[in-house]
């Protein structure tokens, strides 16, 4: 066989194994329905469960591209926390050493087409009389194992036909080496699968083609290289899911550059091993060992760092709703001392004031609902924040003076909250109206938008008599407006579902104005005592 022959026999036998691998990818994950998710939600309570999910399932489904994806998938949806999906995708690092260990123990040890060809038969057999159910899945992910062993097969044929002269010895360098790792990254990129190139690798050892260490440092490359993959699913996602993409690639990369540090040491560790577990003596064998071996090394380099990485990779990626949801006055370091607590609380709660406003004037100009929402869990986030410090802060010596702050301080940040709930509602009932805005609802807007002036705590509240003045002359505007589309309505100038839209939007913003103003007089007052509410003027 010439050369030419050899490299088209390569080239289809990387296309058949790519091939197989989706098929069986594919087939594993429709056959197990929806357990991946399941594992992933209910398994990843502790490190060492969330390690156990993701090599479980990288190894179930054969893709720890697949696991990835749906471990960043989860994070996006805030089904999975940070620290969880760390743990799952350190592990998925270990599953997928089983496909070492398949073509290793298995491909490359057996006469291919005696356990192909009737793998293929039997799963297109439940694939053709199964379609859509489990057993045409099952029988697709067993016709990828046989497409998968017919491209190792033929990559074996392809490597042994080179030359005998060929030879990639030249590579058992110090720049052979990182060249090493550079082709079995790049393959990893190019044909976005680890699984393919380690098995290219694998082949190519047995063949003789390349030395054990060569062979060694492209599978650190290969395992480098499956980083893409995370960094691809992270592109548009949540601050979240790229702080998990981040930790992928160090976690590679880091366990990388230590075993490609440690490659000579490794190698002849790895060869004791082997002999403790009496393996094959076959450089497949041995490389399956240490890709398995390594990994384990990387988890337990990160055993004692992740903590850190995580409150390091939590400062990266922020987001403007992040920053505002974060408290900013609010330390541990003063809760020993009451009226720095107090003192604080008191500005956070203003701070989550301003914002509230902003959202109310956000939802009244159009913003999108996306945004709305965002910044409206921001606000609630901060209130958690708030009445997580003042249950803490009420279980230390203080006087009873300051003692009956607390309760006038959560009563404040509750009225911001109802406001920015309010004010998400306001937004989507707007949205239902199309007809021309009346003169009583533009006085009434410019009324409200007077109001918000006078409570913002940005701009510094306004005395409670100029306040209340102000809330008296914007009921007066809310019952004209509601007496003139009552009127509208029962003419038929305005269709009675948008009459009761345009209602149901100017009561909102009554009540989310009446917020503001309980909340402003409280502050205004004030920091040593709650306020009278105000009342509520009927519908």
């Amino acid at each position: 066989m010439n050369d030419w022959s050899a490299i088209g026999g390569l080239l289809g036998g990387i296309g058949l194994f790519l091939l197989g691998m989706s098929l069986m990818t594919d087939g594993l994950k429709l056959a197990a329905g929806p357990a991946l998710g399941r594992i992933l939600t209910y398994s990843t309570k502790t490190r060492i469960r969330g390690l156990a999910s993701g090599a479980l399932l990288t190894a179930m489904v054969q893709s720890s591209s697949a696991v990835t994806v749906a471990a960043i998938g989860f994070v996006n949806a805030g089904l999975l926390t940070l620290g969880q999906s760390l743990w799952v995708l350190f592990g998925s690092n270990i599953g997928t050493t089983m496909t070492g260990w398949l073509v290793a123990l298995v491909g490359l040890k057996f006469k291919i087409d005696l356990l192909a060809l009737p793998l293929i038969g039997i799963g297109m057999a439940l694939r053709l009389t199964g379609e859509h159910s489990r057993r045409g899945a099952t029988g697709l992910a067993l016709a990828g194992f046989g497409v998968l062993f017919l491209g190792i097969d033929m990559l074996q044929t392809a490597f042994s036909g080179f030359t005998s002269d060929f030879s990639l010895s030249e590579f058992d360098g110090v720049t052979g080496l990182l060249l090493m790792v550079l082709s079995g990254l790049l393959m990893t990129v190019l044909m976005q699968s680890s699984s393919a190139s380690l098995t290219i690798v694998l082949t190519a050892a047995q063949g003789g083609l390349i030395s054990i260490e060569s062979a060694a440092a492209a599978v650190i490359g290969a395992n480098i290289g499956t980083t893409v993959t995370a960094l691809i699913a992270a592109i548009g996602a949540t601050p979240n899911a790229k702080r998990a993409a981040s930790a992928h690639v160090l976690f590679n990369v880091l366990t990388g550059i230590v075993a490609l540090l440690m490659l000579p040491l490794l190698v002849a560790l790895i060869a004791e091993l082997r002999d403790l577990l009496q393996l094959d003596s076959a450089p497949a064998a041995f490389l399956a060992l240490f890709h398995t071996v390594f990994n384990l090394m990387g988890v337990l380099l990160m055993w004692p760092l992740v903590d850190r990485l995580t409150h390091f990779l939590e400062r990266r990626f922020r987001t403007t709703e992040e920053d505002e949801a974060r408290p900013q006055h609010l330390d541990a370091n003063v809760l020993g001392v009451p009226t720095l607590a107090l003192d604080a609380l008191h500005q956070e709660v203003r701070r989550m004031g301003v914002q509230s406003i902003r959202l109310l004037r956000d939802a009244a100009g159009g913003e999108t609902q996306d945004k709305l929402a965002r910044a409206q869990r921001a606000i609630v986030a901060l209130n958690h924040a708030i009445a997580d410090f003042v249950m803490r802060l009420s279980r230390t010596e203080m006087s009873t003076e300051s003692a009956q702050r607390l309760p006038a301080i959560l009563r404040i940040a509750r009225y911001y909250e109802t406001l920015s709930e309010l004010a998400v509602e306001l937004a989507a009932t707007m949205r239902e109206n199309t007809t021309p805005i009346p003169v009583e609802a533009g006085k009434f807007a410019a009324q409200a938008e007077a109001m918000l002036e006078e409570v913002d705590p940005a701009t510094g509240v306004r005395d409670r008599a100029t306040v209340e003045a102000a809330l008296v002359t914007l009921e007066d505007h809310y019952q004209s407006l509601k007496s003139h589309l009552l009127e509208a309505g029962a003419r038929g100038e305005l269709p009675v579902m948008e009459m009761e839209s345009r209602l149901r939007a100017a009561s909102m913003m009554r009540r989310a104005i009446e917020q503001a103003v309980k909340a402003a007089v409280m502050l205004n007052v004030g920091k040593t005592a709650a306020a009278p509410e105000t009342e509520s003027t009927p519908a």
